[in-house]
């Protein structure tokens, strides 16, 4: 299955771009993980997906400043994606999805201060990785689930982005469109 490999070489180099600060790497990650997360729907890889995305912005942001233990908290990120990377070699999918939600769970031990920004960064980091799914064709209802986010906020999200939203029937006018029922009727007598 190519699949592991792919989630071995997303990690890597997700390891990587944390170490050098490199957000848009982040950020590019986090869309081609979310790709393959939508094609399996696949829990752990979509936490992944947000993992990555949460970890672009705080970076892209220079949040990462403001966070008194960054460096260990780098540390601590990178060591359970290497044991998430080990996990999917022994082809272990349950420690697998075991060590990426305890990652996800990282950032909860992050200041005290900064707990509720970073819990917002998270949320609407799912957000936007539930819209990425939902563009992928995935129903409303169960992109929500697969987040833990509301069908609303997906759908407030859906309808703020023009791509997402339902697209809009365009119609004619009452005279207009009894016109052209007459005329697909044949109907002489015309308004």
């Amino acid at each position: 299955m190519e699949e592991p490999e792919h989630i071995r070489e997303v990690i890597t180099v997700t390891q990587k771009s944390l170490t050098s600060n490199d957000a848009l790497r982040l950020n590019q990650l986090s869309n081609q993980t979310i790709h393959s997360a939508s094609c399996l729907q696949d829990p752990a890889s979509i936490t992944l997906a947000v993992i990555i995305y949460t970890l672009s912005k705080l970076i892209e942001r220079k949040d990462f400043d403001r966070i008194k233990n960054w460096s260990k908290f780098v540390k601590k990120m990178n060591s359970f994606l290497n044991l998430a990377v080990k996990a999917t070699e022994k082809r272990n999918y349950d420690l697998y999805e075991s060590y990426i939600e305890r990652a996800r769970k990282l950032f909860d031990t992050l200041s005290i201060k900064l707990k509720p920004y970073i819990e917002e960064v998270l949320r609407k980091s799912s957000i936007n990785k539930a819209g990425k799914i939902y563009e992928h064709g995935i129903s409303l209802g169960q992109t929500a689930k697969i987040l833990g986010i509301t069908q609303w906020e997906l759908f407030e999200y859906a309808g703020q982005r023009e791509k997402l939203a339902p697209t809009k029937i365009k119609t004619l006018d009452v005279i207009k469109r009894v016109k052209m029922a007459m005329d697909f009727l044949s109907v002489e007598d015309k308004i």
